[in-house]
């Protein structure tokens, strides 16, 4: 007779094998698949049952769970990579910038002129006009525009028109009187106007002095936020985001989201971070009581990290820097937040059991975010809190240690780097650019990074962040042998930064983020190998088929 252990194993077994060899939905074969599993790192099949990966190997196995009705695709050789998630993007901002005017790679403010002209001779007087994507830098005057010439070309709408990095506005005359702005009108704490030679406003608002003219700006309905977000949704999906990580979310954008999850419409993986400016101590208390919400609506809603704000952005000046700019000396860029009140909103988060990440891109926002860390981790000892800084862009170097011995994540967007290359050493000067995208100091001392885009500060695409991590060059492969090149990631660790470090960075994964089994079956088809072609050639890839829990969420036509 059995020992009745035995016994009992066997039948606890029997269902556990019945369940492994029942047939699976979808099997790809004839593939080269990157799993990020350092266990199984290559294999050239994958099985997916119930949207999750069943098994992962060669294509013997893998057929081995074909059924009547399992779905089998032979790749011809095409490479595959688990789904890639955007560790840092605004996807109601990219809904808005689908849907106004946009002004991304204008080489002149005439330029920026005339695209609004243009949507001008469509809009009825007195409308309002809005567009995104302006960048002084790229023009042969970098400095700030005026609206002088912006108020004649456009003088019977109110327009105001976003900088690239959304740390700065411009708007023309008609704007500027809607908002009762003059040269009466102070500059509020964390934000600074641009004045002409008498005081008057020069029609550029940096950071909190955005406020003053989004106050009259008028709001997008519910329905149309949502039109907006569904759309930003499906231009990621078509770039081979299974994922993101929004960076900083109203209560109506996670409303929203809530609502597309209940109605199984979501078919992504978001992390909503909170958006937790000074002003939303009351909704933050809401959420405390509620507590981190994780994987709801079937794994696809996350709801457990705050996005705060420590200083400005590099582009408009406003990054907060220990010593004054090299090219304005007398200005040290702006706190958009009181360092006590990040110190306080991460006490409390940490009790509460959420993340914090903070936005700071300057030497010194980054150094009283990690000052505010440290207090609250003081406070509150936790060990895996998982607190992040956005960006992190400019460090001192003696606060490079400090991330790991902290178990601070730098969520860096690589791409970020190749865009700022061309003029970073005029704002910095040559002495600070070595903290300037330290990636590779950084993971030397024992942190990981999770990439991104700043989505639509920069382009959808994941693998423009991707190329730039491991080459530390822009598009046309410029500067020869990469921008301080000994700051690069290996290739392994810039297709680690797209798809585990994002999951690890949200505390999740063990859902995905790798081709494992278990996991959550997201993963992209692409029509060449990003891992082995030339460098040069990886911006040419093109993505064939985007997948979230085994269901095609984008397929090229």
């Amino acid at each position: 007779m059995r020992p009745l252990h035995l016994l009992a194993a066997a039948l606890v077994a029997a269902p556990l094998c019945a369940q492994q060899a029942a047939p699976a939905d979808l099997i790809l074969t004839n593939a080269r698949i990157y799993t990020v599993d350092d266990a199984h790192p290559l294999a050239d099949a994958l099985a997916v049952r119930g949207g999750r990966v069943a098994f992962v190997g060669d294509t013997r196995g893998a057929l081995a769970l074909r059924g009547p009705q399992t779905r089998v695709i032979d790749l011809a050789g095409r490479t595959v990579i688990p789904g890639m998630v955007d560790a840092h993007g605004h996807v109601a901002g990219l809904g808005t910038a689908l849907a106004i005017v946009d002004l991304t790679g204008a080489s002149s403010y005439d330029e920026i002129i005339a695209r609004v002209v243009a949507k001008a001779k469509t809009t009825p007087p007195g409308q309002w006009i809005t567009g995104r994507g302006w960048d002084q830098n790229r023009w042969g005057d970098t400095r700030f525009p005026t609206h002088d010439k912006l108020t004649a070309a456009v003088p019977d709408h109110p327009v105001m028109l976003e900088r690239v990095d959304g740390h700065a506005l411009l708007a023309n005359r008609k704007a500027m009187d809607a908002a009762q702005v003059s040269a009466a009108t102070r500059d509020p704490t964390g934000g600074h106007i641009e004045r002409d030679a008498s005081g008057a406003p020069a029609g550029v608002f940096v950071d909190n002095a955005q406020g003053l003219i989004g106050r009259v700006m008028p709001q997008l309905t519910r329905d149309e936020q949502k039109k907006e977000i569904v759309a930003a949704i499906t231009e990621a999906q078509r770039w081979g985001l299974t994922g993101v990580h929004d960076a900083g979310a109203s209560p109506r954008v996670i409303d929203i989201y809530e609502e597309l999850g209940k109605a199984g419409q979501l078919d992504f993986r978001m992390y909503a971070m909170i958006s937790g400016g000074r002003d939303a101590s009351g909704i933050l208390d809401q959420w405390f009581a509620r507590g981190p919400q994780s994987g709801l609506y079937g794994g696809t809603l996350w709801i457990r990290s705050i996005k705060l704000y420590a200083d400005g952005a590099l582009g408009s000046r406003g990054a907060a820097l220990l010593d004054p700019y090299s090219d304005d000396p007398h200005n040290n860029g702006l706190l958009v937040s009181p360092p006590e009140f990040i110190q306080e909103i991460a006490t409390k988060a940490l009790r509460h059991g959420f993340q914090v990440n903070t936005h700071a891109i300057g030497d010194r926002g980054n150094r009283i975010t990690l000052d505010a860390y440290e207090a609250a981790l003081k406070a509150v000892p936790t060990a895996d809190h998982r607190f992040r800084i956005e960006h992190a862009q400019i460090l001192n170097y003696a606060d490079i240690p400090r991330f790991a011995k902290l178990g601070v994540i730098p969520s860096m967007q690589a791409s970020h780097q190749t865009s700022d290359m061309y003029w970073a050493g005029r704002r910095l000067g040559v002495e600070r650019l070595p903290g300037a995208y330290a990636w590779r100091a950084l993971l030397d001392g024992g942190v990981v990074i999770p990439n991104g885009s700043d989505f639509p500060v920069e382009q959808v695409n994941p693998l423009i962040s991707f190329h730039a991590a491991f080459t530390r060059q822009d598009a046309e492969n410029w500067p020869p042998g990469g921008w301080y090149p000994e700051q690069r990631m290996t290739r392994d660790e810039a297709l680690k930064s797209v798809t585990i470090w994002p999951a690890y960075a949200a505390f999740q994964e063990k859902e995905f983020g790798s081709l494992t089994p278990g996991k959550y079956a997201d993963f992209v088809v692409l029509d060449q190998d990003i891992m082995r072609v030339p460098a040069e050639l990886v911006l040419r890839t093109h993505v064939l088929s985007t997948w979230v829990g085994g269901k095609a969420v984008y397929t090229a036509k």
